[in-house]
């Protein structure tokens, strides 16, 4: 396999797992930040991608408020 699909900062885990097997059963924002935190030490800066995971993460905490809010307006509007 070539090196751009399955560079080593990805397959070098030493389960042998390729990241892409596990961020691939998330959404996107938590897939992405585990990519972030998998190749952390592996690729670039560390601090920055320990930044970027965090971003994420706090995406994704956004996006499931908004989700939590909605089902709450909803519950209400049901039950009105």
């Amino acid at each position: 396999m070539s090196d751009v699909k399955h560079p080593s900062h990805y397959t070098s885990h030493p389960s042998g797992v390729e990241c892409i097997r596990i961020v691939e059963q998330f959404n996107f924002n938590m897939g992405s930040a585990m990519k972030y935190l998998w190749r952390c030490d592996l690729k670039d800066d560390p601090i920055e991608n320990l930044e970027k995971s965090r971003n994420f993460i706090h995406l994704e905490i956004k996006r499931r408020k908004r989700m939590r809010r909605k089902k709450m307006l909803a519950a209400n509007e049901a039950t009105q």
